[in-house]
């Protein structure tokens, strides 16, 4: 069969030319300029045609009026989430749905919070935060994201909890004393709710999970049984509640999956209304090559696509960040609906293990690094580093320098000391050069690191697009239990509105709050919350613009809170009170309408 690795872009494929929309993408990208403001118009038309009405249930009747509120805002500025200008109003709320928004300030409510002329804005969405298991494995774990003001995330990137099976669990999880195991995102869910959570939490189907239950860790591709399988494993995902599947593209085995094959079982997805969420097979120099791939997935599953962090990652494909847009853009022109998020860092984050062509795990992670230890090898190995380029080779992108990898996490085994060093640190603690220290850390397994591939003038050029949004690309994090972390787990959404908003001039607050809140509530489906108006969910976050920062940086300070989030409701319910955390967990397992 075809090699996964040799040639996995559709373009390469015969049949590429037949895609309508990408032939006519080939053929030169549109302007930008006139469609930005076409996207500006018809978003607001579209904010009016959801909006415009209230919601069954958020009306006020006269009998409704005379009953207190739970939660009464008085005193704020509303920032809507529409990107329209703030406004003065108050903010009655009742059970977990806003009641009203008006002046209310004589009205009886059993809580009140005056505001004193802050910002109520609604809760903030993070397009991509990763683990959801950690918050009942780890539950403080979730302060990391709620002293963001984020209130929902999408949790997923190829990997995800579910499906599993008796080889991906092999060893079932022991929480409160309590031995849980699960196969499908029903059984999943259950366990969730059973132990209950602080935050909304929305997942996909990761590909890269489908392949490791039915084909393992090799570089395989699916028999026409085995692609049934993996379907019917997709079909489970969606009935269950997932929002859509999402990929990986980088990381083996997730790397050898063929165009075809993503297109497959993305269209099973497509059937519940789902859509395709991507890290790119390429972040680099082939990233037009793959924007076009996943346009070309989207199109052949019928389903619209989003892509996770975009980026163009290494000084010499810094300029391809505008040509990236611009092909974005010219889809949604022609009628594609894809849109993209980014995190606001120059510094990515990623396995070390990456730092290798990702052929060379064909046969399974494990039986590879267990040849590492071979001098003979590891030289090969440093030369084909060192001197190619046709792949999404990091060291290349940190420009060759191992001082700009910084080490964020490592097992138990390795010595805690190399934490927080780059890779050129790290050898001088472990008492050999650069080069040996590299292979002793990918040898080890579980290294992740920080290296510092981007710019942010391609931030900037992203964060002018009206279809970007925001997420961490972190799972929560416990600073008692985590050595370190890359600092967007803790500081992205704040840094936002601290750096773009306030310090660069690059976004409005009301844009910014936008891309956090609306638009990632309208990428997910989840079309009553997002908006600060009667009848949508409690979903909200009181802060002072001028206070709101992020305090964790890279290193040391890497695992601070961020500050200035005073208040934050999920579902109606106080988390954090006047600055301070609250015992409560009132987040929910969003899943995707019509699902069981």
């Amino acid at each position: 069969m075809k090699s996964a690795t040799s040639s996995p872009y559709l373009e390469h494929d015969p049949d590429f030319n037949k895609s309508p929309i990408l032939g006519r993408l080939k053929r030169g990208l549109m302007s930008r300029t006139i469609h930005s403001m076409v996207v500006s118009l018809v978003s607001s038309v579209a904010v009016v045609a959801l909006f415009g009405c209230v919601p069954s249930g958020g009306s006020e009747s006269g009998s409704d009026r005379e009953v207190p509120f739970d939660v009464l805002i008085t005193g704020a500025r509303i920032i809507d989430g529409t990107g329209n200008p703030w406004f003065r109003a108050d903010v009655g709320i009742r059970g977990d749905v806003i009641a009203e928004v008006g002046s209310l300030s004589e009205r009886d409510a059993t809580r009140t919070i005056e505001a004193n002329d802050r910002i109520v804005s609604p809760g903030f969405i993070d397009m991509m935060g990763q683990s959801s298991l950690v918050l009942i494995t780890d539950p403080p774990s979730a302060e990391s994201k709620l002293r963001q003001g984020i209130t929902t995330y999408l949790s997923g990137e190829g990997g995800s909890p579910a499906p599993q099976s008796a080889e991906t669990q092999s060893s079932p999880l022991i929480i409160d004393g309590e031995t849980v195991r699960w196969n499908t995102y029903a059984e999943y869910f259950a366990i969730m709710e059973r132990f209950g959570i602080p935050i909304n939490v929305v997942h996909n189907v990761g590909l890269t999970q489908v392949r490791r239950v039915v084909l393992g860790e090799r570089d395989v591709q699916p028999t026409t049984a085995q692609l049934e399988e993996m379907k019917a494993l997709v079909r489970q995902a969606m009935e269950d509640g997932a929002v859509g599947t999402s990929t990986s593209l980088i990381y083996p085995p997730a790397v050898y999956a063929l165009t075809e094959e993503l297109i497959e079982l993305t269209r099973v997805a497509g059937e519940y209304g789902g859509v395709y969420f991507t890290h790119m097979r390429n972040e680099s120099h082939a990233v037009l090559e793959a924007i076009r791939e996943a346009i070309a997935i989207g199109e052949g599953a019928g389903v619209p696509v989003h892509i996770y962090h975009l980026k163009a990652a290494g000084q010499d494909n810094w300029p391809l960040m505008d040509d990236s847009l611009a092909l974005i853009d010219s889809a949604r022109a022609e009628g594609m609906d894809v849109t993209a998020d980014i995190y606001p860092y120059i510094r990515n984050g990623i396995g070390l293990n990456s730092f290798l062509h990702p052929r060379h795990y064909a046969e399974g992670t494990n039986a590879f690094l267990a040849t590492l230890s071979d001098p003979k090898l590891r030289t090969r190995l440093k030369a084909e580093v060192e001197g190619t380029s046709d792949w999404e080779n990091w060291y290349r992108h940190v420009g060759m320098d191992w001082n700009n990898v910084l080490i964020v996490a490592a097992p138990e085994a390795v010595d805690p000391n190399v934490i927080n060093r780059s890779i050129t640190g790290a050898a001088e603690v472990l008492g050999t050069d650069p080069w040996n220290a590299f292979f002793d850390l990918v040898q080890t397994g579980g290294v992740s690191v920080n290296p510092k591939s981007m710019n942010e003038e391609q931030k900037w050029q992203a964060l002018r697009a009206d279809f970007v949004m925001i997420d961490t690309d972190a799972s929560p994090v416990n600073p008692a239990t985590t050595a370190s972390s890359h600092p967007r787990a803790f500081g992205a959404f704040p840094r936002v509105i601290a750096k773009y908003v306030r310090e660069d001039g690059v976004l409005t607050l009301e844009d910014a709050v936008r891309r956090m809140s609306s638009l990632a509530a309208h990428r997910l489906g989840l079309h009553t919350r997002g908006v600060v108006a009667p009848g949508m969910i409690a979903d909200l976050v009181v802060f002072d613009e001028e206070e709101l920062e992020d305090e964790a940086d890279f290193g040391a300070d890497a695992m601070r809170y961020a500050l200035g989030v005073d208040y934050l409701l999920v579902n109606g319910t106080l988390v954090i009170d006047d600055g301070q955390m609250m015992d409560s967990r009132p987040g929910r397992l969003l899943k995707r309408a019509g699902s069981r």
